[in-house]
C-alpha cells in the first residue's frame, strides 16, 4: 500500500485527499499545523471576510450545498461547508492537528520521504504540498511598526477583543480584505483613516439571499443547481478572457467598474483618488457594493501617500502628518512567493526546493518539480486564477495526481519524477503567455521580485482542464 502525506487541511488537501480515497488510495494522512481544518477558511476571520465567486462555483462540484444562505457566502458559512465535506468523505479522522511540517527529506534508497513535523518524524512514499499560496501573513517593513502603543494586528490574524466602537483606527492596505472589513469599521469606528497605495477596479457584487424557495428547489431538483453553477462558470470563464481591457470584454468590463465609482462617489476629489491608472486586470480586480459608499461617509479618510513610519500614537505618512489612532489594522494581505520556501524541502542530490526556486517558483502544470521525485504540489506555481473558482482548477490538478498515482502503483513503479525537459518546455510557452497578460504590465502580488509572474494561470479555467485531463507519462520518469 503506497503511503501517502499531505501537508494542509483546506480546500487543497481536501480535494487531492477526496480524490484518492474515492480511488481506492486509502494509507491518507493529513499534517494540520493548527487546532482546526479549512486553512484561509479558519484563519481569516475578519468582519464581512466571505468570497468573490459565487458559493455554487466555489464548492465541490460531486458536494453541492443546497443550504447556502446566499450567492456569495461569507467565511463562517464556507468554513462549515469545509468541514462538512471532510466529514462527509471520512477525511477529518485522517487529519493530526496541531503537527506543523517543517521540513521534509528525500530518501534515495528506500524511495520515500522523512517528514520533520516540530520533534518527531514520519515516512511516507508520496508527499502533497496543499499549504496553498496565501496561508503565511505578512506585514509591511514600515519603520517603527513595533512601537505603536495602541492595539495591531493583521486582519488574517483577527483580534477578536477588538472593539472599535468610538474609536480611531488606521487601516493599512486597500486591497481584497480591507474592501470587504472597511464598511464594517466605518459604521462602528468614530474615525477610520484607510492608507491605500493604489486604488483598485472595483465592480458591483451580484449577491442576494438565497430564498427558501431557491433551497427547496436545489433539494427536490439537484440539477437546478448544476444548472446553476454551469452558467457562473459560463460567466466567469468570459470574465477571465476580459481581463485585459484591450479585449472587447475588457473594456466592457472597465467601463463597468467606472460606471460603478462614479455612481457611488460623487466627490470628485475622493473619486480621483480611487481611479485606477492602470489597465484593468493587472491587479486582482474586487466586488462590492458597499465599499465605496463607506468610504464616501465623515468619518473616513482615504490617504494616499505613503507611510514612512509608525509611531506609539499612530502613522506618519510622506507628507510629514501624523495620524493618531487607538487602533491600526494591517489589511497588506500575505506572502504570496512563500511557495514551500518556510519549510525546508531537501530532493536528490541534496537539491534544496528553495534554492531551486531562488527566482520564482515554477513546475511542470504547476504541481511536478525536477529533482523532487514523488512530491505532488496543489494550488502551486500559475495556478492561481485573475478570474473563476480555484476549486475548479483544485479539482483538476487532483485528478491528474490520481492518475499519476494510479500509474505508479500499477506499473509496481516506486518513484515518479518529471523530468527537466518538459518542465522547461511547460514553463517556456506558459512564461510567453504570462508576458503577454495583463499582470506584466504593473507591480502586483503575482510577481516574483525576479520579475517572473509565479503565481497567475494565464486565462480561463478550460485550457487548464484540458491540459490535466490526461496523464502524458513520457514527461515523467519513472522508476
Amino acid at each position: 500500500m503506497t503511503s501517502v502525506g499531505i501537508i494542509g487541511s483546506g480546500f487543497g488537501a481536501l480535494a487531492v485527499a477526496i480524490e484518492l480515497k474515492r480511488a481506492g488510495h486509502t494509507d491518507l494522512r493529513l499534517w494540520e499545523r493548527s487546532h482546526d481544518l479549512g486553512g484561509v477558511w479558519r484563519d481569516n476571520t475578519y468582519p464581512g471576510a466571505g468570497c468573490d465567486v459565487p458559493s455554487p462555483l466555489y464548492s465541490f462540484s460531486y458536494e453541492p450545498n443546497p443550504h447556502w444562505s446566499r450567492r456569495y457566502a461569507l467565511q463562517e458559512e464556507i468554513h462549515a461547508y469545509i468541514r462538512s465535506v471532510a466529514d462527509t468523505y471520512g477525511i477529518t479522522p485522517l487529519v493530526r492537528f496541531d503537527s506543523e511540517v517543517v521540513a521534509a527529506r528525500w530518501n534515495a534508497d528506500s524511495a520515500t520521504w522523512t517528514v520533520t513535523i516540530g520533534e518527531t518524524e514520519e515516512t511516507v512514499d508520496i508527499l502533497v504540498s496543499a499549504v496553498g499560496q496565501l496561508s503565511r501573513p505578512v506585514l509591511p517593513p514600515i519603520e517603527g511598526i513595533d512601537s505603536f502603543e495602541g492595539t495591531s494586528f493583521h486582519s488574517a490574524q483577527w483580534d477578536h477583543s477588538f472593539d472599535a466602537t468610538g474609536t480611531s483606527v488606521a487601516v493599512v492596505g486597500a486591497g481584497a480584505s480591507a474592501v470587504q472589513l472597511i464598511p464594517h469599521l466605518a459604521r462602528d469606528a468614530r474615525k477610520l483613516v484607510v492608507f491605500q497605495r493604489s486604488p483598485n477596479y472595483l465592480m458591483p457584487k451580484p449577491d442576494k439571499p438565497y430564498t427558501s424557495f431557491h433551497k427547496k428547489l436545489f433539494q427536490i431538483a439537484p440539477v437546478s443547481q448544476r444548472l446553476e453553477r454551469g452558467g457562473v462558470w459560463a460567466v466567469t470563464e468570459q470574465f477571465a478572457r476580459g481581463l485585459d481591457d484591450e479585449s472587447r470584454v475588457g473594456r466592457i468590463n472597465k467601463a463597468i467598474a467606472m460606471w460603478h465609482l462614479r455612481k457611488q462617489v460623487t466627490d470628485p476629489e475622493l473619486r480621483a483618488k480611487l481611479t485606477p491608472d492602470y489597465p484593468i486586470g493587472c491587479k486582482r480586480i474586487l466586488f462590492s457594493n458597499e465599499f465605496y459608499p463607506a468610504l464616501a461617509q465623515d468619518n473616513v479618510d482615504v490617504v494616499t501617500h505613503a507611510i514612512t513610519k509608525v509611531t506609539p500614537k499612530g502613522v506618519v505618512d510622506t507628507e510629514g502628518v501624523e495620524h493618531e489612532v487607538d487602533a491600526i489594522i494591517y489589511a497588506t494581505g500575505f506572502d504570496s512567493q512563500d511557495f514551500l520556501q518556510s519549510i525546508d524541502i531537501t530532493g536528490t542530490r541534496g537539491q534544496k526546493l528553495a534554492t531551486q526556486w531562488a527566482d520564482g517558483a515554477h513546475a511542470y502544470l504547476g504541481m511536478y518539480v525536477p529533482n523532487f521525485p514523488n512530491l505532488f504540489v496543489t494550488y502551486g506555481p500559475n495556478t492561481n486564477l485573475g478570474g473563476g473558482s480555484i476549486i475548479f482548477m483544485l479539482e483538476a490538478q487532483a485528478r491528474h495526481m490520481r492518475q499519476t498515482l494510479d500509474r505508479l502503483v500499477a506499473g509496481d513503479y516506486r518513484t515518479v519524477e518529471v523530468t527537466e525537459e518538459a518542465e522547461l518546455a511547460y514553463d517556456r510557452e506558459l512564461s510567453e503567455k504570462l508576458e503577454h497578460s495583463p499582470w506584466a504590465h504593473c507591480d502586483n502580488w503575482y510577481r516574483h521580485r525576479s520579475g517572473r509572474i509565479t503565481s497567475n494561470w494565464p486565462g480561463s479555467t478550460r485550457p487548464f482542464a484540458q491540459a490535466t485531463k490526461t496523464l502524458d507519462a513520457t514527461a515523467f520518469r519513472w522508476a
